[in-house]
């Protein structure tokens, strides 16, 4: 009795998110529906399957583009599928702007050479339906390469029109929102996603045949480290604990190294309870690697070649452009020190740098309670003045080295000074890309400044790291000299591809819930 209750309350909420739903048909979509029942009428499936095409069109313009219509000739039959964008109907024929992924093409409906199946099919055709055709290749009066088509099938038929706009979605929160329909009308869109895979390949390449080995780490952590930010919480219920969501993998990767690799790398998600903005998501990935007995000094040889080799191997350009800026990521790069940095962009000698006062006047315009800039050590002005001062005009790629020790709580003490660490970032179109340091290894010392950072995040710093006191036994056994270092994938995507919104470069950013109905 009760299972059939289940039942009967089950298919009464089913039916009520169908029919909610289906309420908000429009008057095109109705008639798109009757069209598919004719299709099923006919003995056609609206949604067919097994479908083989045997081509597609960018190989077609590749072959045929550059031969005189007169000269084409009788060509070898092709199949091909494809979403069609545009109908010019003229009645016993028409001409299908058609759309496979790769490039655009024509296909040619003609009553007397389509077969009288497929001109059927034709006549109960919508723009977006995804269409598959036979036929041979010929050159319109005008020059227009097409598809004489000679079998022709609706493979799925499309229930929802596209926008009405050739060019595609306009609205740019509903191009992030419906990606799939913005990347139907926008083929930019495409090569865009498309580039940042290339990329993507390419830099994983590059560490494979440096000898690097890919590893994956945990994304549940039951401790926010590696990083300083403010990190997701969740919840295990078999174990009754709370997890943190990884804002990095640093020190599981650093276990691996005192667990005898001595290469290791991991691109994969980072999650950081952050705001939005043009180059902040929440949800990012991120390349973190380390590297046995290098320094800071190595990686930054190894992160030019990698920068460059991008450019001349999947850009196939030196100089890129950014907004108004022209970037040249031929190398050499430039390499500062943060005293250095802040000296020659503010028109500073280094004594003055080195002076607590002189940087507090750099900073008086700074939007800052004037107490708490004033309560500020030297070396975190110093680094305020580099961020407001200096970062942003860092365009052209430069690495940034000797942090204040303060400021860098995994990082390893410069030997001889120890008030700064052997770290640097890497900036482009003043943006941090990079960042990599000498690795920390001994567990004293660490151990004193993980106990700085949950003095910190006692104090109210909810970006601070709580004592990770199984990474300091880690060290303990012995980690070898080691170099590290992060880079932004999405970050280092945009600039390569010219985006001026980080959204540009994800296939599905974090937006606000949608709301499908109304509050009831």
């Amino acid at each position: 009795m009760m299972d059939e209750k289940l039942t009967t309350s089950g298919k009464i909420m089913k039916d009520k998110h169908v029919n909610r739903w289906t309420d908000l048909f429009s008057e095109q979509m109705d008639v798109r529906l009757e069209k598919r029942k004719k299709l099923e009428e006919l003995g056609s499936n609206p949604y067919k399957n097994g479908i083989k095409p045997n081509t597609h069109f960018k190989f077609l313009h590749e072959k045929y583009a550059g031969i005189p219509k007169e000269e084409i000739g009788e060509t070898p039959k092709y199949h091909v599928a494809a979403r069609v964008l545009m109908v010019r109907d003229f009645g016993k024929a028409a001409f299908l702007q058609c759309d496979d992924g790769t490039s655009r093409f024509q296909l040619y409906v003609n009553k007397q050479v389509t077969s009288e199946k497929g001109f059927a099919e034709y006549k109960l055709l919508d723009y977006g339906d995804i269409v598959y055709a036979e036929g041979d290749v010929f050159k319109t009066m005008k020059g227009e390469l097409a598809l004489n088509v000679r079998e022709f099938t609706i493979v799925t038929k499309s229930i929802r029109p596209l926008p009405e706009k050739f060019h595609g979605l306009t609205d740019a929160e509903l191009r992030y929102r419906m990606r799939y329909v913005d990347m139907i009308m926008n083929p930019e869109t495409r090569d865009k996603l498309r580039k940042r895979s290339e990329i993507v390949r390419y830099i994983r390449e590059y560490f494979y045949q440096n000898d690097f080995l890919e590893v994956e780490t945990p994304m549940l952590h039951t401790i926010a480290g590696g990083a300083a930010a403010k990190p997701f919480t969740t919840h295990h219920n078999a174990l009754n604990m709370e997890l943190f969501m990884r804002i990095a993998p640093e020190l599981h990767l650093k276990r691996l190294i005192v667990g005898g690799y001595d290469k290791v790398f991991e691109m994969n998600r980072c999650f950081r309870n952050e705001g939005l903005s043009l180059k902040h998501n929440p949800e990012f990935t991120s390349i973190e690697f380390y590297w046995a007995y290098a320094t800071f000094q190595d990686l930054m040889d190894f992160t030019e070649n990698l920068i460059s080799g991008i450019a001349a191997k999947v850009l196939k350009t030196e100089v890129i452009k950014f907004g108004e800026h022209e970037i040249n990521l031929a190398g050499p790069y430039a390499r500062l020190t943060m005293r250095e940095a802040v000296a020659k962009h503010t028109n500073s000698t280094m004594d003055q740098v080195n002076d607590r006062t002189h940087l507090l006047g750099l900073l008086k315009d700074v939007e800052m309670d004037p107490k708490k800039l004033n309560s500020l050590s030297w070396a975190k002005l110093l680094v305020l003045a580099f961020e407001e001062k200096v970062e942003g005009k860092l365009i052209q790629p430069t690495f940034i080295t000797e942090y204040p020790t303060e400021v860098s709580p995994l990082s390893r003490r410069n030997d001889e000074n120890p008030e700064f660490v052997d770290r640097f970032e890497f900036f482009m179109n003043g943006w941090e890309i990079g960042n990599a340091f000498s690795e920390l290894n001994n567990p004293t010392d660490q151990l004193d400044r993980f106990a700085d950072q949950a003095m910190q995040k006692e104090a109210g710093d909810d970006e601070a790291t709580d004592v990770d006191y199984d990474f300091v036994r880690a060290l303990e056994y012995g980690m070898p000299p080691t170099a590290g270092q992060g880079i932004g994938i999405d970050r280092l995507v945009m600039i390569l591809t010219d985006s001026q919104t980080i959204r540009d470069v994800i296939l599905f950013p974090l937006l606000k819930k949608e709301q499908f109905f109304s509050e009831e």
